[in-house]
């Protein structure tokens, strides 16, 4: 009788559930962990508006961020530090505080006393005033190793300047209530109704620029009846503008014979040119400044990227407007401002949404590998200079943003 066979035994090294087919999975970038996000207080006679809006604070919060805002920075935006709390909010009372942040957000430029509290990598999220930027401000930064990006720099995915654009609007209207205040006798003006009355001719604003600004500024001086003239080099801006504002206006290259003209003429002037790298063009010379009417009114919305006119001179909400050659200037930057509970919205609008693609992306520079148009705002990135103009305007080497990031990503 033949022997009964044994069953052949598996080791277990090749029985586990290590051979098992499993489900494959992909390596997904997560959270390590909440980001902190300091708001500094920028209030003041001459800035009233903040970052965010308290309901922006409560979304933020839900995303992953710690939100830290410096007590008072809601004050002229008529939002409490107890509102802010309600909403999520942590209440600091101490600015070396706030700027231990990992993001910094403010609405004015960082000034040179804050400068001290920044350490390598913070991201810093401002505007940049042209005007008062110096070759010392750019180093320090430079020394601190911090990622900046400029405001007005941002882009969106379809190209444009979302910042800007927004407080261009506001400025585009501001611009022809400023105008009409200036031109009464009680501002040493000329004394004219801007839109004029039955029988009496409408006073005559030009528009230098065919932009947002100039588009808001334009609907606003017509619906006070005023008689309104553009001039901007590029055809297409102006036959934009002309289509945008649904009715024939005025409209000539600023290199024509009548640029000059009319500027001569005119009762107000905007100078509403923007530049996409750098500086705005000085179109109006000082001698053509002079030879303007007397008393007639100046307002260079440009001026925050140095101005359009050669007699410009920075100003704050504070001291907004000077007289030179017998003509009215009015300088300020930040016109926004003004209405700071609108601006405040509008400014929440744009920047929340950043802010949520950024914590979803893993941090901000996670956020500027992916968003290639936002890198257009970053001028300084860990102590080196990425903006050209700033590059050629102080003589420091200036290099592209792009080599960083597709280095370490």
């Amino acid at each position: 009788m033949s022997e009964k066979k044994r069953p052949t035994q598996i080791p277990e090294s090749l029985s586990g559930t290590q051979y098992t087919p499993q489900t494959e999975t992909v390596s997904l970038h997560t959270r390590s962990r909440r980001i902190t996000l300091g708001i500094p207080n920028d209030f003041s006679s001459e800035e009233k508006r903040t970052a965010l809006t308290t309901a922006a604070v409560r979304s933020l919060s839900k995303h992953g961020y710690n939100i830290q805002i410096e007590s008072g920075a809601g004050e002229g935006a008529f939002i409490s530090d107890y509102a802010f709390n309600e909403s999520g909010a942590e209440i600091l009372h101490s600015k070396e505080e706030i700027f231990k942040a990992d993001v910094i957000l403010k609405i004015a430029p960082l000034r040179k006393d804050e400068l001290q509290y920044l350490r390598p990598n913070q991201v810093i999220i401002s505007p940049l005033h042209l005007p008062n930027l110096t070759a010392d401000f750019l180093d320090i930064l430079k020394q601190k190793r911090v990622i900046a990006l400029a405001m007005e720099y941002i882009k969106d995915k379809s190209g444009f300047f979302p910042i800007v654009r927004m407080m261009s609007e506001m400025a585009g209207i501001g611009a022809i209530h400023i105008a009409s205040e200036l031109l009464s006798t009680t501002n040493n003006g000329t004394g004219i109704l801007l839109g004029g009355i039955t029988g009496v001719e409408p006073a005559k604003v030009v528009i230098i620029g065919a932009g947002v600004v100039a588009e808001y500024a334009s609907r606003a001086a017509m619906g006070l009846g005023a008689e309104v003239k553009i001039f901007e080099n590029k055809i297409y801006k102006l036959k934009r503008i002309q289509t945008q504002l649904g009715s024939r206006v005025f409209t000539s290259t600023i290199n024509s014979g009548s640029f000059q003209k009319e500027i001569l003429e005119a009762d107000v002037v905007i100078g509403a040119m923007h530049s996409k790298t750098g500086r705005s063009l000085v179109v109006v010379s000082e001698e053509m400044v002079q030879n303007m009417k007397r008393g007639s009114v100046i307002v260079d919305v440009s001026i925050d990227q140095g101005g359009c006119f050669a007699t410009s001179e920075l100003r704050s909400l504070n001291n907004p407007s000077f007289t030179k050659h017998d003509i009215i200037h009015y300088c300020v930057p930040n016109i926004s401002s003004i209405v700071s509970k609108t601006a405040t919205i509008a400014m929440s609008n744009i920047l929340t949404p950043l802010l949520i693609e950024a914590i979803e992306s893993g941090g901000m520079e996670h956020l500027l590998a992916r968003n290639t148009t936002m890198r257009n705002g970053v001028y300084m990135y860990k102590g080196c200079l990425t903006n050209q103009y700033l590059g050629r305007r102080f003589q420091i080497k200036a290099t592209d943003i792009n080599l960083f990031i597709s280095s370490n990503y």
